[in-house]
């Protein structure tokens, strides 16, 4: 694709729409976790240093078209400006006369926060009324958010057919050329770590990985329904039996490309999410047990190969790591990835989460700020919000 890169676009003196990922977690009217904040500030502060008169947009949480009074970016803009040490101009819309006057009035290097874009059904529905809105706002378009780059939103998309002067920032580009390298040219052996709670989430990279990956290490909740696939009791873990014939079409795939697909050998299981523990239980899982975690035999043979691996790729947790007597198999191999010295990419969600839990994010080659948009992207989808970047 060609797109053009934030350092080539004219933004000098012009206003300069930004969209960028600011849906992080609050508590109690303030930003208890500003990664996303911070990932966005390299291009901030380049449009900030080449005068550039910034516009930013972001949507918060899901307030479904509404205004949602808790789900204002007062919270983000109040860190922002402690982030930049400057001042942020806050719009109480991100549409209409007001936000369009804040604009109109911008100087060289000031920066002008918009309103929730989702508090409109048009940022989500890619209504064009509400799309050019936005457009009339600014004179180049920068995206930087790839978190929503696989949604074809009105400031993702809609808008940006209205602009000439389009491109992207330095964390998107951060972003595809990390992803990208696990699709081209990966430094092997490529190992793939993909858990989470359903299958069907996973289908689709699981399936696309299988044409890239060495080995790929399946663990949380979608690997019963594997298993269950394979034949193996799974007692009252969550199973989605209406993909076990899809499941079991992956496990002869990977037999007949000479992938090595591991499942779980043995598991940490309780009869409840409420238990204050669990019993280890090898192979399958009895009658009324549920299976929570990986076992120890399975933490131990998956560190052994995230080890001997030169490229990882990590997309979901092993077991229900937000309790802590189920944390331990997502824990112990968040630390085995970061001791491993491979090229480790982490594909955001919970994975994200559970890297910071086990302390060692400092120690990950790249931590990517999209679960689902990294996901489609390693399916080889073409992403809305970069197809719309195209020249």
């Amino acid at each position: 694709m060609t797109i053009r890169f934030v350092e080539e676009l004219p933004i000098e003196g012009r206003r300069t729409f930004i969209r960028v990922d600011f849906n992080v977690p609050l508590d109690g009217g303030r930003v208890s976790d500003d990664t996303r904040i911070r990932a966005a500030l390299p291009t901030i502060r380049h449009a900030v240093a080449r005068g550039a008169r910034v516009i930013l947009a972001s949507h918060l949480g899901r307030p479904k078209g509404k205004v949602v009074p808790g789900l204002r970016l007062e919270p983000v803009g109040a860190r922002l400006a402690e982030l930049l040490e400057i001042d942020i101009i806050a719009a109480d819309d991100c549409v209409g006369d007001g936000p369009r006057k804040l604009a109109s009035d911008l100087r060289d290097g000031q920066v002008l926060l918009l309103e929730n874009l989702r508090f409109h059904s048009g940022e989500t529905a890619n209504d064009p009324a509400f799309a050019a809105q936005l457009a009339e706002l600014a004179e180049v378009y920068v995206n930087d958010a790839f978190g929503t780059a696989h949604r074809a939103h009105a400031s993702t998309a809609g808008m940006v057919e209205h602009f000439e002067n389009k491109g992207m920032g330095f964390l998107l580009r951060r972003e595809l050329k990390h992803l990208g390298q696990l699709l081209e040219k990966p430094t092997r052996p490529f190992v793939a770590v993909l858990g989470g709670a359903k299958v069907s989430d996973k289908i689709g990279v699981v399936t696309a990985l299988l044409g890239k990956a060495d080995k790929v290490l399946i663990g949380g909740a979608m690997a019963y329904t594997f298993l269950k696939a394979r034949g193996v009791e799974v007692g009252a873990s969550l199973v989605e039996d209406d993909r076990l014939r899809k499941a079991a079409e992956i496990l002869n795939k990977a037999a007949e490309r000479k992938v090595e697909l591991l499942l779980p050998e043995d598991h940490l299981v309780a009869g409840s999410l409420d238990a204050a523990s669990g019993q280890v239980s090898a192979p399958g899982i009895p009658p009324g047990q549920l299976g929570l975690d990986i076992g120890p035999a399975t933490v131990d043979r998956y560190c052994q190969v995230i080890a001997a691996a030169r490229t990882v790729f990590w997309n979901g947790p092993m077991g229900v790591f937000e309790r802590e007597p189920f944390a331990g198999g997502t824990v112990a191999l968040a630390r085995a990835l970061a001791e491993s010295g491979a090229v480790s990419v982490v594909g955001g969600g919970d994975s994200v989460a559970a890297i910071h839990q086990a302390g060692c994010a400092d120690k990950i080659t790249h931590i990517s700020t999209g679960g689902g948009a990294s996901l489609e992207f390693i399916e080889g989808k073409r992403l809305p919000g970069l197809v719309a970047l195209e020249q």
